[in-house]
């Protein structure tokens, strides 16, 4: 019987590939298993694997576990389908999208075909990993990571902050506040009569007068 040698590698983690031997009469589940076994993935979610050409653009449907949709269109289930029915290139190519909910993406690609199997070796096998796939579910909460507002509170207890003391904070703020609107005026107009007098050296009315009795001028109006 002759095998296939197919290169699987993680779209998104291109680092990340497996090489895996299988049975030409063997199904696309047997595939699909075989992929998770050597990631660690659990394989029981739905998933398809698209007939692809060099650009890795998606042809023909193989899918796992399908949804109504799927099944109306009579899309071909991959513990039916025989490998060798979609094998038309020496490096034939597919598109693998594993678990539609939470996907990973794959490259998978024809590498070699092997004339004869070894009668003591069990297929799928997997003869060659490269890098550790990622985790199959990420962490939805990292408890580990300390809020800003906990962070200050820590800060404060640190500083060995009472709480009573905030009352003196807003009693300072509330005595800013209630300054009586005619007092900050005053010094407002205290401030502009004495930029006036430093700028020009005497008040508006100080030598006018004296100027005006030197010179034996009055106002007449």
């Amino acid at each position: 019987m002759a095998l296939y040698r197919f290169r699987v590698t993680f779209e998104d983690y291109d680092d990340v590939s497996r090489d895996i031997d299988i049975k030409s009469n063997q199904t696309f589940e047997d595939l699909h298993k075989a992929i998770h076994q050597s990631t660690g993935y659990k394989s029981e979610y739905p998933s398809s694997f698209y007939v692809s050409n060099d650009q890795w653009m998606k042809g023909d449907e193989i899918t796992y576990m399908p949804n109504q949709k799927r099944i109306d269109r009579n899309i071909p289930l991959m513990e039916k389908a025989k490998l060798s029915n979609y094998i038309d290139d020496p490096h034939q190519k597919f598109y693998y999208t594993f678990n539609f909910d939470r996907p990973f993406d794959f490259h998978v690609e024809l590498m070699k075909i092997i004339l004869d199997e070894d009668p003591a070796v069990t297929y799928p096998n997997v003869v060659r990993s490269v890098g550790e796939a990622p985790k199959q579910f990420g962490n939805v909460f990292n408890p580990t990571v300390v809020s800003s507002a906990d962070e200050d509170f820590d800060f404060l207890n640190e500083m060995q902050f009472n709480p009573e003391d905030a009352e003196d904070f807003s009693e300072v703020t509330d005595a800013d506040e209630s300054t009586p609107k005619h007092l900050s005026g005053n010094d407002d107009e205290h401030e502009e009569e004495e930029s006036e007098e430093d700028e020009f050296g005497f008040g508006d009315d100080d030598n006018f007068e004296e100027d005006d009795r030197r010179s034996g001028r009055s106002d007449d109006y």
